[in-house]
């Protein structure tokens, strides 16, 4: 027989109760949790003041004396010594978790290497100064960007190592100045006796390159300096002459500007590269207040209490299954 509706409406009334007492069964068990827990710190207010008490001074403590700064340096590696500045900069880290001060202090030259933390670097994702006046590699994202996400592209590491700025990152216990860490580091990654090499040919080349353009540009002047004064010969009215055989005159005068243009660059490729990895920026001595660092005083007294709540439940627990066996 099928039920009736009676019987369905009085099914869901029983249904609707047995859920509504859950609900508030539920509840209620909450309400009582929370006041054994009001009890608890009642009864046991002195022991949770004195661990309140020793954690919050202890904390103070440790965030006086162990205070983590930053510090950040911007640099630019030359002559293609971008995976030469990663690889030393990847050794110099393996050798501060190893806990090796010996060569940070002799071979480095940091003067105190057991504030050292940690050390890394990473790229300065700037996609525009990567394609700026570079064809190839305006090309190349195009390329790389056809098989997949462009911001995948110019995160990827075949792409950003070739950015040419990257972040070096280091921190310390305690504050440091530039004399005893950046110095030293870059002194470190600046010597190689192959880049040395690279160096020295890569500014004669420019230097080649600079009086080769002076010169050009003397005779272009000087070629303009005659053109000029035929022209004036020339005019003896006010009606304008063109000159069909210089039809290349605005040529000549664009190459004039871009040689001026080249030298600039060139004169400041002077100054880029008068190091093998070129700092840009340098700052020191940035709080670090991430996760737990200068938090101590807060951190510990929670710490100190919440060992004690589950010892305190812990024994609890013993006492009561201890009983249960003798029974």
């Amino acid at each position: 027989m099928s039920a009736t509706p009676q019987n369905n409406t009085d099914n869901q009334e029983i249904d609707l109760s047995q859920i509504s007492r859950r609900i508030g069964g539920f509840f209620e068990n909450i309400s009582t949790q929370i006041f054994k827990a009001f009890l608890f710190f009642k009864k046991n207010v002195i022991w949770v003041g004195i661990l309140f008490v020793l954690g919050a001074s202890l904390g103070y403590y440790l965030d006086k004396k162990t205070k983590i700064y930053d510090h950040q340096l911007i640099v630019a590696p030359n002559f293609g010594s971008v995976d030469y500045l990663y690889a030393k900069i990847e050794l110099i880290n393996s050798k501060i978790e190893e806990g090796d001060t010996l060569f940070l202090k002799e071979v480095v030259g940091v003067k105190e290497p057991k504030k050292i933390r940690s050390i890394n670097i990473s790229p300065i994702i700037d996609v525009y100064k990567f394609i700026d006046n570079r064809p190839q590699n305006f090309e190349l994202i195009k390329l790389l960007a056809e098989s997949g996400d462009v911001k995948k592209v110019v995160n990827e590491s075949i792409t950003s190592k070739n950015y040419p700025s990257h972040l070096i990152s280091f921190s310390t216990v305690q504050l440091t100045s530039h004399e005893k860490t950046v110095v030293p580091i870059l002194k470190y990654l600046n010597d190689s006796d192959f880049y040395n090499k690279m160096q020295k040919e890569y500014l004669q080349n420019i230097r080649l390159k600079v009086i080769e353009n002076d010169s050009t540009l003397t005779q272009i002047n000087g070629f303009l300096n005659t053109f000029n004064k035929s022209l004036d010969g020339t005019q003896k009215n006010d009606k304008l002459i063109y000159y069909n055989e210089n039809s290349q005159l605005d040529d000549i005068i664009k190459t004039k500007d871009l040689l001026i243009a080249e030298q600039g660059e060139h004169r400041l490729e002077l100054i880029n590269y008068d190091r093998i990895v070129k700092d840009t920026s340098i700052t020191l001595n940035i709080r670090n207040n991430k996760a737990t660092n200068g938090k101590m005083k807060l951190v510990l007294p929670f710490l100190f209490i919440l060992f004690y709540v589950l010892v305190r439940l812990f024994k609890s627990y013993y006492k009561h299954q201890m009983a249960k066996l003798n029974n």
